[in-house]
């Protein structure tokens, strides 16, 4: 669309109930790809859900895409973290992102920051930046 740009922002959070192993650093291992397919699960509750009524329809998003992620150590390997980018395209110039209100929805939705599904989160993990 004419005047549309794509825009994006990153989304990190730690799982406390999933211990960080070299599995998880090993694409097509049995650990990682198990782990995967749950979190694209999760992934697409965030695109269908609130995130996209509130967050995005705000930002005059006309589409988006998946929202790709990494696994990472947390602290002392006892836990893993994920880093996830979210782009979209908007056609609102105007539109500012606002970080507060997508951090509000999706503590909204993970239970204040402690539940994504039958993963643990740590509560003080939920990190936006857009």
């Amino acid at each position: 669309s004419p005047g549309a740009t794509m825009e994006q922002f990153t989304l990190n959070f730690t799982i406390t109930n999933l211990r960080f192993t070299t599995d998880l650093r090993t694409p097509n291992s049995a650990k990682f790809n198990s782990t995967t397919r749950i979190l694209q699960h999760y992934n697409m509750l965030f695109l269908s859900l609130k995130i996209t009524q509130a967050v995005l329809k705000a930002l005059g998003v006309s589409s988006r895409t998946h929202l790709p992620f990494s696994l990472r150590s947390g602290r002392n390997r006892e836990t893993t973290g994920i880093n996830a980018v979210c782009s979209y395209r908007t056609n609102n110039s105007q539109a500012m992102f606002d970080r507060e209100k997508v951090h509000r929805e999706l503590s909204n939705m993970t239970s204040g920051v402690t539940k994504l599904g039958h993963y643990s989160l740590e509560r003080n993990s939920l990190y936006v930046d857009g």
